[in-house]
This record gives C-alpha cells, sequence and structure tokens, in this order.
C-alpha cells in the first residue's frame, strides 16, 4: 500500500512538470515569428509634466523672450490651431480674396462636426464675420469646417493654406491635420505644435486688428431672434475677465492633449503674450498662465 502511494505521488509530480513545460512552450513566440513594430514615437504626455507641457512668454512686437519652459516640447494643439484659420481667413480678407459679409453655406459635413458647436444645419448661411465670432467665443467645430471649405474649397484644401502658412512663418515643429483640432479618427494622425510655435503664430495673428474683435468678445447670441435656434455663446477664456488687459486669444482641450491656452494682454501701451501647452487640469493652466502674464509685465517693469 505504501509503495503504491509513492508510485502515484512520482507520477503526480511528472504531470507536474509536463504541465509546466508545456506552458512555457506556450509562452515562447512560434518559429519564424516577427516581432512588432514599435509604435511611432509620439510626443510627451502632458499627464507627466504638470503643470504644464511646455510654456513661453513673449514680448510680442519685436519677440523678446521674456520666460521659457520646455518651449520646444512637442503636444497637441487643440483649438488652440483654430488661431491659424483665424489668420489665414484675415489674411484672405486684407488681400481683397474674400469679404467678411461674404456669405458660406454649411454642408452637410460641417454639420456633423462636434462637440462644440453652434448647431448649423445643411444649407444653413452665414456671413464669414458671424462664423468668425463663432470659431473664436464658442470655438465652435461646425463653423471651423464651414469656414474652411468655403476658404479651401474643402477642408484639405485649406489644411494645405494652413500647412503653407505655418512653414512661411517658420513654425518648423508644427504639422496640422484638422481644421478644428479635434482628436484623429481611424487612420488620422494628431496636430503636433510647441509653444514656441504658438507663439509665431499669435504673434503673427496679433499683426491683424480685426483679429482682437473676435477674440476679446466674451459674450455673443448666434442667430439672434431665432426662437429655439438661437446659441447663447460664451468665451472659454475665463482669463479675459481675471487679467486686467486680457483681450484674447483662445483656448484649446482634448482628452489627449489636456488643457492649453493663449493669451494676451495689453497694459499702459506694453503687451505681452503668454502661451501654456498640456495642463492636467483647467484650472493650473489659468492660473499659470495669468503668473506668467504678471512675470512677463514685470520683466519689462509695467505693474
Amino acid at each position: 500500500m505504501f509503495s503504491i502511494s509513492i508510485r502515484r505521488a512520482s507520477w503526480c509530480v511528472v504531470l507536474a512538470w509536463c504541465a509546466a513545460f508545456c506552458w512555457l512552450l506556450a509562452a515562447l513566440p512560434a518559429h519564424g515569428a516577427t516581432k512588432k513594430p514599435a509604435a511611432a514615437k509620439q510626443p510627451a504626455s502632458f499627464r507627466s509634466r504638470d503643470p504644464y507641457l511646455g510654456a513661453l512668454v513673449v514680448e510680442p512686437t519685436t519677440g523678446r523672450v521674456l520666460f521659457e519652459d520646455r518651449a520646444d516640447e512637442k503636444g497637441y494643439p487643440a483649438s488652440l490651431l483654430k488661431l491659424m484659420d483665424l489668420l489665414v481667413i484675415l489674411e484672405q480678407v486684407e488681400r481683397h480674396r474674400l469679404s467678411l459679409q461674404a456669405p458660406v453655406t454649411a454642408s452637410l459635413k460641417a454639420t456633423q462636426a462636434a462637440p462644440s458647436k453652434v448647431w448649423l444645419t445643411p444649407k444653413e448661411t452665414f456671413t464669414v464675420d458671424e462664423l468668425l465670432y463663432a470659431l473664436m467665443v464658442q470655438s465652435a467645430n461646425d463653423a471651423a469646417v464651414a469656414l474652411a471649405e468655403r476658404v479651401g474649397g474643402s477642408t484639405d484644401g485649406f489644411l494645405r493654406l494652413m500647412n503653407q502658412r505655418a512653414a512661411e512663418l517658420g513654425m518648423t515643429n508644427t504639422v496640422f491635420h484638422s481644421v478644428n483640432g479635434l482628436p484623429p479618427a481611424r487612420g488620422q494622425e494628431h496636430d503636433v505644435t510647441t509653444a514656441r510655435d504658438l507663439a509665431i503664430l499669435c504673434r503673427e495673428v496679433l499683426r491683424h486688428p480685426d483679429a482682437l474683435r473676435y477674440t476679446s468678445t466674451r459674450d455673443r447670441v448666434f442667430r439672434p431672434g431665432v426662437a429655439g435656434k438661437s446659441v447663447a455663446m460664451r468665451n472659454h477664456n475665463h482669463l479675459l475677465d481675471k487679467v486686467p488687459g486680457c483681450d484674447g486669444l483662445k483656448t484649446g482641450y482634448i482628452l489627449s492633449a489636456g488643457f492649453s491656452i493663449a493669451i494676451t494682454a495689453n497694459r499702459s501701451g506694453h503687451r505681452v503674450l503668454v502661451i501654456v501647452l498640456g495642463s492636467v487640469k483647467s484650472q493650473t493652466r489659468d492660473a499659470r498662465a495669468a503668473d506668467l502674464a504678471a512675470r512677463g509685465f514685470g520683466a519689462l517693469g509695467v505693474k
């Protein structure tokens, strides 16, 4: 009886070793299998760089840098890229290729843009001027598509204008793949930029007097007087009310990018421009941007 128990125990040991050996074989790659290629390197995660991914403060007229921290770190601009939409369109107006009163008719594609929007419907028509307010105040993605199609013939055509202008300005670390900064669909790529490149863009935007008319507007009604369809637009840039002299420019947010902002303020005839790219929280972003604006004015000797 005792010898039978020993034999059973021996068989259990053998079976256990066999099971372990089979598990090891299954874990090994099959003969001739190729290793999965590593994913392309993406911009650093904003989540590892609280309070921001990168920041820059400049005096916009001269380009003098008053503060910088990781200003060349690549990130996703989100809706900050709408400042390039604004720039391209205002330049078209100033060259008399487009009028602010020109009609823009919404396509089905434009109406499908989400989530921030003014609820355009197919064949609905507004002026370039009204849609620029929607673009800058509401950060309306449907307005961005409608304007892009009107000016560029298509969103692809407008993207070519955006990237061409970025190259001309020396925004060497910027590539646009969308006209509104939304997360890419399957098979598409993220828009990419840096705090330094955004400062270049904002400096150029500030050369156009009409730009601040849109970016400084706090509240505006889209489709006024149209029952059930009017949209009470509220500027997402809360520093317009909190930083003395602030009159622009734009905020941006998507989940993979974090919260970003470009602000400008004018005090005693001196202007500063602040870029904060990729904060984990909007409150952190706003507090840091306000602090950097104060630091910038301090460097210029302005209280």
